[in-house]
């Protein structure tokens, strides 16, 4: 009964994360076209003041706004299946975000994505799953063991950082792959730290409320929620997501081994592992490489029309039309 409740409760979190993705970068691309015309403003002060009223701006429009309610279902639906499950389950089902990212993105941008993206993402989805079912994780303690959360902090907080600084160096796709990675790291440790908090649950609301898992949280997540905006606006969600939704899987793996004594099962099924780890590794090239990621079917609200599809066609083969 627990496992069923789980993974429902895991794929709500997956729709709501997918949906929250989907429109949120629909408004972040809806305010980057509007700002495009605009002086950008020069000095710190100026660009802080900027970039406040740029987040003002955002909160008025209602596809952000929709996005931050599918962001609340998930994260409520993601207590909920960290409450009754395992941190290495939980997390990974989570991959199934890409499937609705497609889905949900596909009628909010009104393009459909090609028959490559989706067996890219399927085939993510796929090894993913085969890793899973064959490394079977074991359940573990429901509070980390003692001494593991600070090491484990320090260094997930020198993992973002690292990266963090990569990304600035970056641009267009490999920006957003980056701090895709970044934001996963985030979300990883911002759900080991829910499974955590609950975790305290049985000790009643004193227990809960006096630790400090409850306000690490908050801190984890608001930094999540701000490096997920960042993720947004450096590129589309094909380069994002793959970077974001892996990561997180696998770096929750991890963290329920080290802080929760969460095992995976090696031996001969470290075959079927390998084989899920391959095919994970196809979906992502296949994504890098399928014409979604070139065409940015996320950066539009509507097809261009027929006739300009043929002139940009045409412009792009050297026929007929000035460049």
């Amino acid at each position: 009964m627990n496992d069923a409740l789980t993974v429902l409760l895991a794929l709500l979190s997956a729709l709501g994360n997918g949906a929250a993705s989907v429109l949120q970068r629909r408004a972040a691309m809806d305010q980057v076209e509007q700002e495009r015309p605009r002086e950008r403003g020069r000095g710190w002060s100026r660009r802080a003041r900027q970039s406040l009223l740029r987040l003002a701006r955002l909160l008025r429009r209602p596809f952000w706004l929709a996005g931050a309610a599918a962001m609340v279902v998930s994260a409520v639906a993601q207590v909920g299946a960290l409450a009754v499950g395992r941190l290495s389950v939980v997390q990974p089902l989570l991959v199934t975000e890409l499937l609705f990212t497609l889905v949900v993105g596909s009628l909010v941008f009104r393009h459909r994505p090609d028959g490559r993206t989706w067996l890219s993402f399927v085939t993510l989805a796929a090894g993913l799953a085969l890793f899973l079912v064959a490394a079977d994780p074991s359940h573990g303690y429901s509070t980390a063991r003692n001494g593991r959360w600070l090491p484990v902090g320090l260094l997930a907080a020198l993992a973002v950082g690292v990266l963090i600084a990569v990304a600035r160096a970056l641009r267009g796709a490999a920006r957003a792959a980056v701090l895709g990675g970044a934001t996963a790291v985030c979300f990883a440790c911002t759900a080991a730290l829910i499974k955590e908090f609950t975790g305290r649950f049985p000790g009643g609301p004193a227990a809960v409320l006096t630790s400090w898992p409850l306000y690490a949280v908050c801190a984890a997540g608001l930094l999540s929620f701000l490096l997920l905006q960042s993720t947004l606006r450096a590129g589309t969600l094909a380069a994002s997501q793959p970077a974001l939704t892996l990561g997180d899987a696998l770096v929750s793996i991890a963290l329920g081994w080290v802080l929760f004594g969460e095992r995976i099962v090696l031996g001969p099924r470290i075959i079927p592992e390998a084989v899920g780890v391959a095919l994970m590794a196809v979906g992502i090239v296949g994504l890098t490489h399928a014409p979604a990621v070139a065409d940015g079917w996320d950066t539009a609200t509507r097809p261009a029309p027929r006739g300009a599809r043929g002139a940009r066609a045409a412009r792009g083969t050297g026929g007929g039309g000035p460049p």
